[in-house]
């Protein structure tokens, strides 16, 4: 006979394990090896009364305070009455029913079981991808998708039975869609319940399936439907379609639809929220003497005045030009950052007039160009 392991050990806790931590270590074994989750395996069911035993001892005082002098001893040859290791768990007032129904819902018994299976169920959720334009999810659209989706059979209304027929209630488990089955462990007789194989959990039998669905009941189509883009949704948002998801088993309500909306990106514009950034091209004069240039917008091109003495790289701002917020009325800026652009070839007159200008301008550097001016002054002491 293999020697017994240490209760402490079973439950993988130390001795000075408070009531919680034992029981806390208990509803996890428990769970993991019962037989209702492990079936027909010998080795966790033979774990899961190795646990139910450690727990027996060590959840009551008196007998954890005999093990914790005595170890198994304590309850071998009669110490503690009969049963299987010289220990009856039988009638000791052990009562499992507060741990199975932490995750079987309902204790050991099936009607709680049989309560959650039968009742409504919510139809599943579903995912699909759409992409727009940038203008579209600026200003907003519609787009025609199609997707799968489960729903009723339209033939037999649900039920799986071919058109005039009905469905019968399974001799096995009397329409329960379970059966119980009931061992002799340690603890006494136990009950364990598993889907029944002959209605495979439904507690119906279809004699005569329908041909539409196969006796399933439900069946996959391609559904299409418009949807509607709302202004201002960015790139990665997703757009929720409550009851367009797989129809729901049982009267429970259908899941929903969930579409993921891709923006390409746009050629000159950049969304940062709900404003938009770009560069625009000025040229060496307009820069230099100021002038009236067209901004590119999402609304058309807007008139905009350059200041005379203009930098490569200045930002200038166009208010309400941006996007509309998806939540708001309000929208946001543009923001463009100019770029001014040296001519890459000039004429020889061009030419002539440039080395007239730059003769002057180097005269007093300080005054036509800053920068340049305090870089000469503060490196080569000039002036």
């Amino acid at each position: 006979m293999a020697e017994k392991r240490d209760y402490y050990e079973v439950l993988g806790i130390t001795k000075d394990a408070d009531e919680a931590a034992i029981k806390k270590a208990y509803r996890t074994l428990a769970k993991k090896y019962h037989p209702d989750m492990n079936p027909g395996d010998t080795e966790a069911e033979a774990k899961f009364k190795e646990v139910n035993e450690a727990y027996a001892i060590l959840s009551d005082s008196e007998k954890r305070s005999m093990y914790d002098r005595m170890g198994h001893a304590a309850f071998e040859n009669g110490g503690m009455g009969g049963g299987a290791g010289g220990f009856d768990f039988s009638g000791q007032g052990f009562d499992f029913s507060d741990i199975f129904s932490s995750f079987f819902g309902g204790g050991m018994g099936t009607s709680g079981r049989r309560a959650s299976r039968n009742a409504p169920r919510r139809g599943d959720d579903l995912e699909t991808q759409i992409t727009v334009t940038f203008e579209e999810s600026a200003f907003g659209t519609k787009k025609d998708i199609s997707y799968g989706r489960v729903e009723k059979c339209p033939d037999c209304s649900g039920s799986g039975a071919e058109k005039g027929t009905t469905p019968e209630t399974c001799s096995v488990c009397k329409g329960s869609g379970q059966v119980t089955t009931v061992q002799r462990t340690i603890l006494g007789a136990m009950q364990s319940t598993a889907p029944c194989q002959n209605c495979r959990g439904t507690g119906k039998v279809i004699k005569n399936p329908c041909g539409g669905c196969k006796g399933k009941g439900y069946i996959k189509i391609r559904k299409n439907i418009t949807v509607t883009v709302p202004a201002g949704i960015a790139n990665g948002r997703s757009l929720k379609l409550q009851g367009q998801g797989d129809e729901g088993r049982n009267g429970g309500p259908a899941g929903d639809l969930f579409i993921l909306v891709n923006v390409k990106p746009h050629s000159l514009f950049e969304r940062r929220g709900d404003d938009l950034y770009c560069e625009i091209p000025i040229t060496f004069y307009e820069a230099a003497l100021g002038a009236e240039i067209e901004v590119p917008t999402l609304e058309g091109k807007e008139k905009y005045d350059i200041p005379e003495g203009t930098q490569t790289g200045t930002e200038f701002t166009i208010r309400q030009k941006g996007i509309q917020n998806i939540g708001g009325r309000s929208k946001g800026n543009l923001y463009f950052k100019v770029v001014v652009e040296i001519p890459k070839s000039m004429s020889s007159a061009q030419k002539k007039l440039m080395r007239e200008f730059a003769e002057t301008c180097n005269k007093n550097p300080n005054k036509n160009f800053g920068k340049k001016g305090s870089f000469l002054k503060k490196f080569f002491g000039k002036d």
